[in-house]
């Protein structure tokens, strides 16, 4: 059989399975619904699954260069052995929690592909908790550009901290020592 032959269904299985892995949702509470969905069943079953800033998840429901720091960090982890610049679930707010009564609103309208929406949901103890996702039409989808956790009301930013220089990494040209 000529390669050619071969070449055709081939391509055609590579953006068909692209297509369905870089899918986000067609609105910014949607994309943030799904991220939840991913939550709840990585609290609720720890040890299967990824959480949504890992993949399979975060390329679907990230922005490119949110993804691309989340992978940042990631690499920084393996490489060092150490945590990276996020020490906690930034969809919960903490370390340990729960996600119970989730109420997803839209707090600013889309507007010029970008957008703001809250999560809200009990956690831990009925603990409230209040999560803002900034939003970005990006790959014919809205997908999350950020995530601001507030704690002892002050607003922290995930993409501003995934963004800090690290100590090492191949990614600085600065092997990790372990």
């Amino acid at each position: 059989m000529s390669l050619s032959r071969l070449a055709g269904p081939a391509i055609l299985a590579f953006f068909l399975t692209a297509g369905l892995s870089q899918a986000a949702d067609k609105t910014p509470s949607g994309t943030v619904m799904d991220a939840y969905a991913v939550t709840r069943k990585t609290l609720a079953s720890p040890t299967e699954g990824e959480p949504p800033w890992r993949p399979p998840h975060r390329d679907k429901l990230m922005s490119k260069s949110l993804a691309a720091l989340f992978a940042r960090d990631d690499l920084y982890q393996a490489e060092a052995g150490e945590i990276g610049h996020i020490g906690a679930d930034p969809f919960i707010n903490g370390q340990d929690g729960e996600v119970k009564f989730l109420k997803v609103t839209v707090i600013e309208e889309p507007e010029n592909g970008r957008a703001l929406v809250n999560a809200a949901f009990r956690s831990i103890q009925r603990q409230l908790v209040t999560v803002r996702f900034r939003m970005v039409e990006e790959s014919g989808g809205w997908r999350i550009d950020d995530i601001i956790n507030n704690v002892e009301g002050k607003d922290h930013s995930v993409r501003d901290m995934l963004s800090k220089p690290y100590d090492c990494g191949s990614f600085m040209n600065k092997p990790c020592k372990r």
